[in-house]
């Protein structure tokens, strides 16, 4: 159990670099680092492999009870609600290779949404690792203020779009950025969803 426990967090290590490294290279428009970003992907998916091979032998060899079985489960929806923040991420990361020029607008608000993402997840995975279910609460409702700025920004893009549409190009990219970063916010949710059931067994919706 520890050491599943071990995987999950050495997955989410990963998880937090590809985000990290993709959001870099998306706002300095680095097309190497984003191409770095895109070449850990295998990585993911050999961890992500590992994780469900343990989880298997667990259920087959051991027959985990109450609280075990709870870490199993939650195990399988914390990767799976990880592996999909490295989809997210893999997308964010093709963005640079898409835009030729520089930015439609500064990245102020888009990077506010970044950076309470990073946030959510650094403390869900903490949460997870601790089993702290107000950790856990705590990082999901700033889903709200990611929320908020999505709404924000996708209505600036819009208006600057029907103003000038030789910019409709880059601002759809970026139209995209912004709800692939509303919806790492949700699995980032969704995993404090896991850690409260994992702590409590109380199946809760937190955003």
């Amino acid at each position: 159990m520890d050491l599943l426990k071990e995987s999950v967090l050495s997955l989410g290590e990963t998880v937090e670099l590809i985000f990290r490294d993709s959001m870099t290279s998306v706002i300095n428009l680095d097309v190497k680092l984003a191409e770095k970003t895109l070449a850990l992907e295998p990585e993911v998916d050999k961890l992500e492999e590992g994780i469900e091979v343990s989880v298997f032998d667990l259920l087959a060899l051991q027959q985990p009870m109450a609280s075990d079985l709870r870490l199993v489960v939650s195990t399988l929806k914390i990767t799976a609600d990880l592996r999909r923040i490295v989809g997210l991420s893999i997308n964010i990361a093709k963005i640079p290779g898409r835009i030729e020029g520089e930015h439609v607008k500064p990245l102020i608000d888009t990077k506010k949404m970044a950076d309470i993402a990073a946030f959510m997840l650094e403390n869900s995975l903490k949460a997870f690792e601790t089993q702290d279910v107000e950790l856990a609460r705590a990082a999901a409702r700033r889903d709200e203020e990611v929320d908020k700025l999505f709404y924000a920004v996708w209505v600036e893009l819009l208006e600057m779009m029907a103003k000038d549409t030789s910019i409709i190009s880059r601002a759809t990219n970026l139209l995209f950025l912004i709800r692939y970063l509303e919806r790492i916010a949700d699995h980032c949710c969704n995993i404090c969803e896991s850690v409260v059931y994992l702590a409590t067994a109380e199946r809760v919706k937190l955003n």
